[in-house]
Parts: C-alpha cells; structure tokens; sequence
C-alpha cells in the first residue's frame, strides 16, 4: 500500500479518535477526553499535512471526511447507542461507493 495511504488512513483514524472522545468530553468539561480531542486532531492534521504531498487536497479531504463520517456513525450506532434510520444507512452506502469510486476510477487521486 503506498505511503500516502497509510498517512491518509492514520488520519481517519485519528480523527475518529478524536471526534468519539469529543463526546466523551461533555462540551470540554472532562479533562482528559478534551486532551483527547486536541492531541488526536493534531495527530490528523498532521498526517494530513504528509498525505498533501502525494494526493490533491479535495480528494484527500473527501475520502479523510467520508471514512470519517462512516465510522463516526458507526461508533455513535453501536457504543453511544444512537439511531440510524434507512435513510442514514443508505446515505453512508452512498459515501462509501463514492470513495470506490475515487479510489478505483479517478485519476485525481494521486498527483
């Protein structure tokens, strides 16, 4: 798997990191999810940063913000017990076939 991917992924992840604990934070008033947040966003961007060497910066942010959504969903759906509806999930199937798309079609999505 090339490099830029890696980053790319790691991004995601961290970012998902990031966005769960900002739940956990209560709008800022736990200390150590809301060090979470700050640590793991900084994280994301950075690896951002690295992946912007190899990748467009709509392409990268378009699969950095679809992954995001996707397993933010997911997380909020099965560990903080939120509600998804059929058209949630057929709106997150959608994000998903786009990022295949970019991914397998587009020749965008490398410089």
């Amino acid at each position: 798997m090339p490099i830029h991917y890696i980053y790319l992924f790691l991004a995601v992840l961290a970012e998902t990191i990031g966005t769960s604990a900002l739940q956990a934070s209560q709008q800022f008033t736990r200390l150590w999810p809301s060090l979470l947040v700050v640590g793991s966003y900084a994280i994301s961007f950075y690896l951002l940063a690295l992946t912007l060497k190899y990748m467009p910066v709509g392409i990268m942010y378009a699969i950095w913000s679809g992954l995001g959504i996707v397993l933010i969903a997911g997380i909020g759906f099965f560990y903080f017990g939120q509600k998804l509806d059929m058209p949630a999930f057929i709106g997150l199937t959608m994000i998903i076939g786009g990022i295949v798309i970019i991914h397998l079609f587009s020749k965008s999505s490398i410089h």
